[in-house]
């Protein structure tokens, strides 16, 4: 089965015509796709109803939200954002006074947010309520001054500096705790792994595990400073957790005192609690009973995350297992043949192998538009080529690739059997079908059927039971055709009825294959005795059979309906019918003189057309018209086009198709 890929590097921008107002439009307001590095635009709705806008800019000095390169500065500042979460509780509780090149770097960090918060006033945004794009800049001030602006001011704005300047007192508890205000920017990482996990580039289990193990890290490594930080101010160091292990750490170094605090906040974590580090005083206490009872909670969430991801990745080969036991227990309990048992076991397996390609399921999720372009890119080529289809129009073929399903079949598995009812019609595309025919109770391989030809056509279309026993011989893929549909469509293209049946026709090989009149090939009569067709439809020799009607004729209920038990024979018989009008003008005729009845016959020549005649007074002159047209020819009995013998000229009728035969 071809494989279905969707990229998702394609973005949707929405662009409005500056001269337009409102300054919301929806989402097919201009839309332009355009390739990006990034993954694509999920959060954007069409809005009910929205107008077509062919504009296709923002208005001025307005930045989209899926640029490229807004993008790209959103990721840089991600890396911003992860070193300010390391750096607030590291200098809340480590640094007792920051040097003048760490102050620096702070004061570039926070230029880079402030600059972002400027460049927010300019970024368009779609609105939660109405999925609209909203590209109006005094709307994007308000919705931004009224929603994180304070947030990200007080994340970004220099403490230290303005106290200083008017405390001289930078280092002070107070202003490290409103540095903890940075840690507001986290909000970005959270959004950054939203994205990447419905970026289809990303693996998902990957994502998560990212996410678990960043959320795992950060809190360590706050609890690990937090603690560290009560031990630091605690009047007595000696009885402190640290201290009473290691009662001069303040004069270790500042990678021993660290390491050492994320030491004591792992065990804490992961609840192994060696004993070696503990608390020693009521803060330390009611400090370890917080993280403790926090502990509790982030347990949970990573296990459970865990689990789930674990558990998804499993339980497709458990659902397999648990198939493969159930039929197992079936097939003995109900003491199925061998044969049958390694059947069921096959498709099973098949079925677990294949879970992947299949699509339909996908298929049916999608719009009818883009389902019908998908179905037809996929299965009007194989189509086209089978035999039967030759020559079928496009809008037939069309409208029959949205009926069509694919399938997998194992090797040595049933799909058809002989003398079952006749529900649908296979195309292989790879693999090999044997055709089967039982004869007193021996299986002989009548024919192999291999990519590009098709099987089921004959009891569908002839409407009778299916004349062999169709299986796979090796793994096949096929594509399905349901009979109800099948038929349903050649009702509505009835101009394709006689291609279709011609090409019936020519499979069954009656054309190439017709004896001379009255010595029937045996070998040939006993392999076509299958299709029960009428020994008379045997001497028939012209399969393009041309109906005359005249224009004042209403011939529409005369038209067979296809399905029918005469209208099988008939078309299995005659091959196809072709109906046209003619008016046929006479040269010596006035508009009131009246035309005679014309008849079209044919004799039992595999030579000699039809001819064309008016009918005679009685069944002698037609016969006696029939040898005049037809040399050598001595017609006895004359038929109709459903083979029923006629022994009354007027019961003959304007436009009949009459088979004159010799016996």
């Amino acid at each position: 089965m071809p494989c279905l890929l969707f990229s998702s590097r394609a973005y949707i921008y929405i662009y409005k015509d500056p001269a337009s107002t409102p300054s919301a439009y929806g989402l097919w307001d201009g839309v332009q796709i355009k390739r990006s590095s990034d993954s694509f635009a999920v959060e954007l709705l069409p809005s009910l109803g929205a107008t077509i806008n062919h504009s296709n800019k923002l208005q001025k000095f307005i930045i989209s939200p899926y640029d490229p390169w807004y993008r790209s500065w959103e990721l840089f500042l991600i890396v911003l954002v992860i070193y300010s979460a390391w750096i607030c509780p590291f200098e809340l509780a480590f640094l007792r006074d920051l040097s003048s090149k760490l102050l620096l770097v702070e004061n570039i960090v926070n230029s880079f947010f402030a600059i972002d918060i400027v460049l927010t006033f300019f970024v368009a945004y779609v609105d939660s309520k109405t999925h609209l794009f909203v590209d109006d800049r005094k709307q994007i001030a308000v919705r931004y001054l009224s929603t994180w602006f304070i947030f990200d001011v007080c994340s970004t704005a220099p403490f230290q500096p303005i106290i200083l300047l008017f405390t001289h007192k930078g280092n002070d508890l107070a202003f490290k705790t409103l540095n903890l205000l940075r840690l507001w920017r986290l909000h970005r990482v959270s959004s950054l792994f939203a994205r990447l996990e419905k970026d289809i580039r990303f693996n998902y289990f990957w994502t998560r595990c990212s996410k678990l193990i960043s959320v795992t890290l950060f809190a360590v490594h706050c609890a690990g400073c937090l603690n560290y930080m009560i031990a630091d101010r605690y009047p007595n160091p000696e009885k402190t957790w640290i201290g009473a292990v290691m009662p001069t750490f303040r004069s270790e170094s500042l990678w021993t005192r660290y390491v050492t605090s994320l030491y004591w906040s792992i065990t804490t974590l992961t609840t192994t609690g060696y004993g070696d580090l503990h608390a020693e005083n009521p803060t330390e206490m009611l400090f370890d009973i917080f993280y403790m009872m926090f502990n509790l909670g982030l347990t949970a969430y990573l296990i459970g995350n865990m689990t789930n991801l674990v558990v998804h990745g499993t339980s497709r080969t458990q659902k397999f297992r648990d198939s493969i036991q159930a039929a197992s227990e079936f097939a003995s309990r109900n003491q199925l043949p061998e044969n049958v048992k390694q059947q069921v076991l096959s498709y099973f397996c098949l079925q677990f192998k294949t879970e992947g390609l299949n699509q339909q399921f996908m298929l049916d999720g999608l719009p009818k538009g883009i389902r019908s372009s998908i179905a037809y890119s996929l299965f009007f080529p194989i189509i086209r080529r089978a035999y039967l289809f030759n020559g079928i129009s496009d809008n037939f073929i069309a409208e029959l690739v949205m009926e069509v399903q694919g399938e997998y079949y194992p090797p040595k598995e049933d799909i058809i059997l002989q003398n079952e009812g006749a529900t649908d019609v296979y195309i292989v595309v790879s693999g090999v079908v044997n055709i089967i025919a039982t004869i007193h109770g021996d299986e002989q391989v009548y024919e192999k059927v291999a990519e590009g030809e098709m099987f089921g056509e004959i009891g569908v279309l002839c409407n009778i039971p299916q004349p062999f026993t169709c299986r796979t011989a090796e793994l096949s893929q096929l594509l399905r055709i349901s009979k109800a549909r099948l038929r349903e469509i050649i009702e509505e293209h009835r101009e394709d009825n006689d291609i279709l049946m011609n090409n019936l026709f020519q499979k069954l090989k009656l054309q190439e294959s017709l004896p001379e009149v009255n010595q029937p090939d045996q070998t040939f009569l006993s392999k076509y005795k299958l299709f029960h067709i009428p020994q008379e439809a045997w001497l028939l020799t012209e399969p393009h059979l041309h109906y005359k009607e005249k224009l004042s004729k209403d011939c529409s209920n005369s038209i067979p309906v296809f399905g029918s038990d005469k209208y099988s024979r008939q078309l299995l018989g005659e091959a196809t019918q072709s109906w046209a009008s003619k008016k046929e003008n006479s040269r010596g005729m006035t508009d009131k003189e009246e035309n005679h009845d014309e008849v079209h016959i044919n004799s039992g020549s595999a030579v000699q057309n039809g001819k064309l005649i008016n009918l005679p007074r009685s069944l002698v002159e037609l016969f006696e018209i029939g040898s005049q047209k037809f040399q050598g020819f001595h017609p006895t009995k004359v038929v109709s086009r459903d083979y029923a013998e006629i022994h009354d000229i007027s019961v003959i009728r304007d436009g009949d198709h009459l088979f004159l035969l010799e016996m």
